[in-house]
């Protein structure tokens, strides 16, 4: 493998334990990236440590700490922080295993491919690939990473394991806090409901990513190889104005009308009887 692992180190699940190497598992390598820039000397702006009178302050000057009020502060030392992470800073310790399901997807945040470091792992390695997968059950674990203690989720991915740090409950706001406002036993057309059901069914299939543009990044690249190539860049289409619609039941079948057919039950003069929507069992995220 070309590239260098991110981290290395080792999984440990009870008395096993085995080196394995860590590779992130998306990239931004082909983003457009835009940077500042003098337009005049076209010298590039940087950034510099100054403090609030303009100074230039030295790196081994300045010091991390906790405003408690304005214009105080209790300094942290570099030395206190390294105390306060994890004694094992190179051991996955996989505490415990859970179903995936039973993970809410709002805690999943960064995702890195586990790869067995030598021949010594494979066997080690695999066993856990496998039982987990058996078993279909995620590990859980906690390790330092960039500085930060994080827990992480280890689960089968092809050939391999991928690992996933997940957010703590504290970063996580209350999902019942925003979603206060909203009607739970809100009484909904049957028809109504009828379409929007045969909408979904009609637009059902098997994501793929290549499927979505990133219209801006496209965008992007077309502005910078057409400055490249001293060309013009190609005027973009005016979207279409989206048709005026006076009622979701009228949209609802205009959408239906676009995925072709017809809508089924929809020409019925009858109106068929309001029922009340299955209430979701509320679950507030942690």
């Amino acid at each position: 493998m070309a590239e260098h692992a991110f981290w290395s180190g080792h999984i440990r699940l009870s008395l096993v334990t085995f080196p394995i190497r860590l590779f992130p598992a998306t990239s931004s390598r082909d983003k457009i990236v835009l940077h500042k820039y003098d337009r005049d000397s076209g010298q590039r702006i940087r950034y510099r440590n100054v403090n609030e009178d303009g100074e230039m302050v030295e790196p081994e000057d300045i010091v991390r700490g906790y405003e408690y009020e304005k214009g105080s502060f209790v300094p942290i030392e570099d030395k206190e922080i390294d105390n306060l992470k994890l004694e094992s800073k190179h051991t996955i310790e996989l505490v415990q295993f859970t179903d995936h399901a039973s993970i809410d997807s709002i805690y999943f945040d960064v995702p890195y491919y586990v790869v067995p470091d030598g021949d010594i792992a494979q066997e080690a390695y695999l066993t856990l690939r496998d039982a987990l997968r058996m078993s279909k059950k995620v590990a859980l674990g906690q390790v330092v990473l960039r500085d930060k203690e994080r827990i992480v989720a280890i689960k089968p991915c092809g050939k391999g394991l991928l690992m996933e740090t997940l957010r703590y409950a504290y970063e996580v706001r209350q999902a019942e806090d925003y979603f206060e406002g909203i009607e739970v036993d809100t009484q909904i057309d049957e028809e109504q409901l009828a379409l929007a059901e045969e909408l979904i069914d009609r637009k059902t299939a098997k994501f793929d990513p290549r499927k979505f543009k990133d219209v801006y990044q496209e965008g992007l690249k077309e502005i910078v190889n057409a400055k490249l190539g001293k060309r013009p860049v190609r005027s973009k289409k005016e979207p279409a104005t989206p048709e005026k619609v006076t009622n979701i039941m009228d949209a609802l079948r205009r959408s239906l009308k676009q995925t072709g057919g017809s809508e089924t039950n929809s020409g019925s003069e009858k109106k068929k009887p309001i029922r009340k929507t299955r209430s979701p069992k509320q679950r507030t995220v942690a």
